[in-house]
């Protein structure tokens, strides 16, 4: 028997620890178990961390592939980076914003530093993004405008502290479960509560003491009027707002009247009241994807930290706490020259852009002095027709984006060089497919949602012909700019290295963790400014606080709901609103069982239903939005309200209705909210793409 090896799952943003053993080539871990020695989760395991690392069922990738005659044919390395390579020098002779690069949250520590040190510093594109925007950056851009700096302040160690958790649109039960197993511990062991924010009886919300239900794409209206009601009934901690923030008086003439904000949100106002009430005791305030996916996100969950500073309910045992998705979205934002260069250093800064330029030795006016426009709008360029070469690493956007239809044109017009495990809905669009290791076969490190950086390793060598992504993000860059990077195979401790050194004396310092210390502390939270640091809870020290933000002090919000971006009227008179399955992995590419085919299920109240009987045929409908149509299996239940429509996020048609407004300050999508109809499917159903044979199925764009 093989010795185990000590890794993390990637399956969410938990961060648990594993304790793997290797299997035969190509299927990564043969036995994944909990690491009851890792910090993080204590041996703590969800099944579908360990199905999904042992036996994934996706179809993966195993060799390059090169579109030839209107197909993607087998080819070889050699073959597959002359090509890529040729077209990228083609496309990059025109100008740097001629070349889109999108990334992953699914990528390691030491790959999306290596991909954004080659889209910036190797390309100079302003047109680099990663796939966290799509889920994350409402969260991060509230954080950094109310603490000056990204990342939750709490950390797991507060959970069991709290006396009330509310968590407002997200489902941890099926994102997060073994988060969520510490969530109700702490409430059944303390005598505490649950409360739930979320317009469908979700899993979570079944649990809740209290489960307030507004109307979808309301949220900032909701959290306003309890903000209102936390000010008018005396529910504000006065000592800590004159001591540690600032903006209160402004943001207290900006608050709505309650009874309005009730009405706009369809919830009473004693519901208010009692969800008010609840930051009365030491409160976690927890949010998803139903807070941060709308174009209000941003200001939404500024005011969830709103809620937290008037309360008091910051320190440990309390405050927000975003919950996120993909395994290493915290990570890419570190590390990955997206949004802010390695370790949060800001991307307009000259002093902070000579230091990348300096640290990677290429010329300063090379590195873009712009952020970009973020992932949808980098694809309205291609779309324009304003790019010629887009690489997509680790994400799937033709089922991952809003609006994706408009998505898989875009691609069909640009020539895509795709990198993957698994072949995905993208790959229709692909040119190049570089096929790239997955969980248990890589190398490198991760980090969590509360900001705990660990290793992963691999238990088994991948497929012969699949290379570890640093490995082709380098392979590529010795083409273009042979000074980047060393020669191939790159060493990922080289990599973290190399982030050490930028994140020094940075918000986000990982100066002092090294691979040693990460093989024997298994996982070490940031900042870690020396070999012996570790942070605890953020901002807090001893009782003093210390913001990033010029004054030192937390900034309030005075943000204002307006109304959403697709309001439903006579033609699309219900609202579409999107979840997660517990057995399916993002996109699906992973998870995705083509023994089992059929349309996605969308779930409708019973009331709604019997509205649109003629709309219904041997349980099916075609659920129709202004951008696209999906034939969908239909699933009565009253944990969905009237008037909405649940589908699920996985599908790749499903996007193809959402719509792609996104948020003004960070550039977020809005895929929780649309307007949509149901008609009756028409002719026969094909039964492995759940189509209705023989019907037009996309409107007219309007």
């Amino acid at each position: 028997m093989t010795d185990r090896i000590s890794s993390t799952c990637m399956r969410c943003a938990v961060g648990c620890g594993f304790s793997q053993q290797s299997a035969d080539v190509g299927r990564g871990a043969s036995k994944v178990d909990g690491d009851e020695a890792h910090p993080t989760n204590g041996g703590s395991t969800c099944t579908r961390g360990v199905r999904e690392t042992v036996d994934p069922v996706g179809e993966r990738l195993t060799e390059p592939l090169l579109r030839r005659g209107g197909e993607l044919r087998p080819t070889d390395w050699d073959t597959a980076l002359g090509v890529v390579t040729m077209r990228l020098i083609e496309a990059l002779r025109a100008g740097s914003d001629n070349v889109a690069v999108l990334g992953s949250g699914q990528q390691t520590n030491e790959a999306a530093y290596a991909l954004g040190k080659l889209a910036r510093g190797g390309f100079g594109t302003p047109y680099y993004d990663s796939n966290t925007r799509l889920c994350m950056a409402s969260a991060v851009t509230a954080y950094r405008q109310a603490f000056g700096a990204d990342g939750p302040p709490p950390t797991y160690g507060d959970i069991p502290e709290a006396d009330t958790h509310v968590v407002w649109g997200a489902n941890p039960a099926v994102a997060h479960p073994v988060l969520y197993e510490w969530l109700v511990e702490s409430v059944e062991q303390g005598d505490g509560r649950l409360v739930v924010v979320d317009p469908v009886k979700t899993k979570t919300a079944a649990d809740a003491d209290v489960h307030v239900r507004p109307e979808p794409g309301t949220d900032l209206a909701l959290a306003r009027a309890t903000l209102a009601h936390a000010v008018e009934s005396g529910g504000v901690d006065r000592s800590f707002v004159e001591d540690h923030t600032e903006g209160f008086e402004r943001m207290r003439e900006s608050l709505p009247d309650i009874e309005v904000a009730a009405d706009v949100a369809d919830v009473s106002s004693g519901a208010i009241a009692e969800l008010a009430e609840t930051f009365g005791d030491r409160t976690i305030v927890y949010w998803g994807m139903g807070v941060n996916q709308s174009v209000q996100g941003t200001g939404t969950a500024r005011s969830l930290i709103d809620l937290c500073l008037v309360t008091g309910n910051l320190g440990p045992g309390s405050g927000p706490f975003s919950l996120t998705g993909q395994a290493n979205s915290m990570g890419n934002r570190v590390c990955a020259s997206t949004g802010t260069w390695p370790g949060y250093r800001d991307f307009t800064s000259t002093a902070h852009r000579k230091a990348v330029a300096n640290a990677w030795d290429v010329p300063l006016g090379r590195l873009p002095d712009s952020s970009g426009p973020g992932f949808v709008r980098i694809v309205d360029e291609l779309a324009r027709g304003n790019v010629d070469v887009c690489w997509t690493v680790a994400t799937n956007p033709v089922a991952g984006m809003p609006d994706a239809g408009y998505v898989e044109n875009a691609l069909n017009n640009t020539f895509v060089i795709a990198q993957d495990a698994f072949r995905s809905d993208t790959l229709s669009c692909a040119d190049v497919v570089l096929p790239a290791a997955t969980w248990g076969e890589s190398d490198g490190t991760v980090m969590n949602m509360e900001r705990r950086v660990s290793r992963v390793a691999p238990a088994a060598d991948p497929p012969e012909a699949v290379w570890q992504d640093v490995d082709i993000i380098a392979a590529v860059a010795n083409r273009i700019d042979p000074g980047l990077f060393g020669s191939v195979p790159v060493d990922p401790e080289a990599l973290f290295d190399e982030i050490r050194g930028l994140t020094a004396d940075t918000t986000a310092d990982l100066s002092g963790i090294t691979y040693d210390r990460l093989d024997a502390a298994l996982a070490v939270r940031w900042p870690a400014p020396t070999e012996s640091a570790e942070a605890g809870y953020r901002y807090h020290d001893d009782g003093a606080w210390s913001f990033e933000t010029d004054s030192g002090r937390a900034h309030f919000s005075n943000a204002t709901h307006c109304s959403v971006p697709e309001p439903i009227d006579e033609t699309y008179s219900l609202t579409l609103t999107t979840g997660r399955r517990s057995d399916t992995y993002n996109t699906g590419v992973r998870t995705r069982d083509d023994d089992e085919p059929g349309p996605p299920t969308a779930r409708i109240h019973p009331k709604t239903i019997g509205e649109h009987l003629s709309a219904l045929d041997r349980g099916r409908t075609v659920v129709t939005s202004r951008r696209s149509s999906v034939v969908a299996a239909v699933e009565p239940t009253e944990g969905v309200p009237p008037g909405v429509v649940w589908l699920p996020i996985h599908n790749a048609a499903v996007n193809e209705l959402t719509l792609s407004a996104t948020d003004p300050d960070s550039a977020e999508p809005n895929l929780k909210q649309c307007a949509v109809t149901l008609c009756a499917p028409s002719g026969d159903i094909d039964e492995t793409s759940g189509e209705s044979v023989g019907q037009t199925l996309s409107p007219p764009r309007s």
